[in-house]
């Protein structure tokens, strides 16, 4: 199987989480790497892209109010470096927790010396699933019209982007026993993959997994009088200015 292929299996749940949080690069690196000038440039890397991994968190938050974010454990044998962030999105004015329309998960991968199925030493890793009608869920086209969510998002946040891969995929839930007067449900979830622009912060690639998220929630994608954001974190290629 492919690295690209795993990273999309993993991308739900990694039982192999770390004891950092999700953006902690030394927690969630697979081993320490040698004391020498290579590992220290890309420890520094590692850490411009986790920043701008962030602004793209902080301008989804600015700009909406029915997204919550969560931490989330990033997988440790994908990447020497990874990072992962959760999402929320929800219905209606009620507190976080009520009204829960979808949920995601975005992992970000780096790995100096690239991968195969990579353009670059970046990967994104999306996961997103929400609860939709019976009649949508029963549409041939349910999957082509989910995959266009994803790279509509993609050409408006972060164009340039390359090598996408991914599934699409129908759920019904039936329940049984004590839960058998429950009405079946139908779902929809989404696991993809894909290399950001090289020359791009990747904080926009989190606002194009948020756009994701509410088309499949059933949300406004983009809320009234706002524009496509643009993070504009830090580069992985620049330093900070002091």
């Amino acid at each position: 199987m492919r690295l690209a292929d795993a990273a999309l299996e993993s991308a739900a749940t990694d039982s192999d989480a770390t004891d950092g949080t999700a953006t902690d690069s030394t927690a969630t690196k697979a081993s320490s790497p040698p004391a020498d000038d290579t590992s220290l440039d890309s420890d520094a890397i590692f850490r411009i892209a986790v920043a701008g991994f962030e602004a793209g968190r902080e301008a989804v938050l600015d700009e909406r109010d029915d997204i919550t974010f969560e931490d989330s454990p990033a997988p440790r044998r994908l990447a020497p470096y990874a990072t992962a962030i959760g999402a929320v999105a929800h219905r209606g004015d009620g507190p976080p927790g009520d009204g829960e329309a979808g949920t995601g998960r975005l992992v970000l991968l780096y790995d100096p010396d690239g991968q195969e199925g990579w353009t670059g030493v970046f990967r994104l890793v999306a996961y997103v699933r929400a609860d939709i009608e019976e009649e949508m869920a029963a549409d041939p086209l349910l999957g082509e019209v989910g995959w266009s969510w994803l790279t509509d998002a993609l050409e408006l946040h972060a164009p340039g982007y390359s090598a996408p891969s991914g599934t699409v995929t129908r759920v019904i839930t039936e329940s049984f026993g004590s839960k058998s007067g429950e009405l079946p449900a139908t779902g929809f979830e989404l696991r993809a993959s894909w290399s950001p622009p090289q020359d791009d912060d990747l904080g926009v690639n989190v606002v194009a997994w948020c756009d994701l998220l509410v088309a499949a929630a059933g949300l406004p994608v983009q809320p009234p009088g706002t524009k496509a954001l643009r993070p504009g974190g830090p580069r992985p290629g620049q330093r900070r200015r002091r």
